[in-house]
């Protein structure tokens, strides 16, 4: 299936967020939320390190930049573009936030949480899903996760 292309577009600057994590030290992890017609309302790159908060999720990030944007945590109608598949934590905010989709470009085999460990977003137990496209320029985003942890081992 071809990628849309808004979602393309938020993936290109997700992975350059991903690119200011590495070169910052973080994993390098970017997240861009957009709304239905495709304008983009918060970013975020993993900050844990920068801020010592184990919160510090690129997704974490990009939900909170959103929320001040809109003025309100339901963020119902809205894509959340990450370069790698949400954990645990981040598929639990992501439900509570009402985001409608989630696209992620590299797959999480050790702890994704939308689809290869858990898949929390489409659970039909819970209250509240999301659309889930994984995929997305993931031969890039995995490049650049690769290239960060072959440097540090």
């Amino acid at each position: 299936m071809p990628t849309a292309p808004a979602d393309d577009e938020a993936m290109i600057r997700a992975l350059a967020l991903a690119g200011e994590a590495s070169a910052a030290g973080e994993i390098p992890v970017g997240a861009v939320v957009t709304d239905a017609s495709g304008t983009t309302l918060g970013e975020g790159r993993n900050l844990r390190e920068e801020t010592s908060d184990p919160t510090a999720h690129a997704e974490i990030v990009a939900l909170r930049a959103a929320a001040a944007s809109l003025g309100s945590w339901n963020l119902d109608g809205c894509t959340l573009t990450v370069t790698l598949e949400p954990c645990l934590m981040c598929a639990g905010a992501i439900l509570q936030s009402r985001v409608s989709r989630v696209v992620f470009g590299a797959w999480d085999e050790k702890a994704g949480a939308a689809g290869s460990v858990y898949d929390v977003l489409r659970d039909r137990r819970l209250p509240v899903r999301a659309e889930v496209v994984g995929g997305v320029r993931a031969a890039e985003a995995q490049d650049v996760l690769r290239t960060f942890f072959d440097a540090r081992r």
